[in-house]
């Protein structure tokens, strides 16, 4: 109980600049929890598909795979029926591979929107907390100009403690939207990496399907 206390204690000694901070940790979180759950799903739900689909790439089963990437929504699936589509209708690997890259256009930025924002929030978290510590140190300086010399000590080292609550808390805001930030950033790239890792070996797969005949 205790421990509440000198939170709230913290909390209400820094100044106005603490419910700002406290609105940009909310908005922080709330975004990373969203991103990380959508993530989340999104390499379960490809992963799920790519597992079904090799096999069926492995073996030339186009059609099959064809019809099941264009009844799923994943984002693994979109790439690959994009390439799907056009297999057996080209007969140059550029060709399927830059419809492939087209697909994976419009899907990077799905995957990274508002990830920035967590990143952002740190940003401004600090700012504020810098704000907020000049402000009170300002403050505090207009106080003691007025106030008894034998109390101009006293009353400069509390005003400076209660100014620098505001930056403790800005910190404590920050560093951890900043790892999330970093976290969310690395899992966007592992998601982007594996769509490329389809790609390429759908295309292997089109690639050798297709000289086949040729060496026959």
């Amino acid at each position: 109980m205790d421990f509440f206390y000198s939170i709230v204690a913290f909390f209400t000694s820094g100044g106005v600049f603490m419910y700002p901070i406290l609105l940009v940790f909310a908005v922080g979180v709330a975004v990373a929890v969203e991103r990380y759950v959508t993530l989340t799903l999104v390499t379960n739900k490809n992963q799920v598909v790519w597992d079904k689909v090799q096999p069926l790439l492995a073996n030339g089963e186009f059609d099959e795979a064809r019809d099941m990437t264009s009844k799923d929504e994943s984002t693994i699936s979109q790439v690959l029926n994009m390439g799907l589509s056009l297999q057996g209708a080209v007969q140059r690997r550029e060709d399927i591979e830059i419809a492939m890259e087209e697909s994976m256009m419009e899907i990077v930025p799905r995957l990274e929107k508002r990830t920035p924002y967590v990143g952002l929030a740190s940003s401004i978290a600090t700012l504020l907390g810098l704000l907020g510590t000049i402000m009170g140190l300002i403050q505090a300086f207009t106080a003691v100009a007025n106030a008894n010399p034998a109390e101009k000590a006293d009353l400069l080292s509390a005003s400076i403690s209660v100014a620098m609550n505001t930056t403790a808390f800005g910190l404590m805001v920050a560093i951890p939207l900043l790892v999330t930030h970093v976290v969310l950033t690395s899992k966007t790239g592992q998601i982007i990496d594996s769509l490329e890792m389809a790609t390429v070996k759908a295309l292997n797969v089109f690639t050798k399907r297709a000289k086949r005949p040729v060496e026959a």
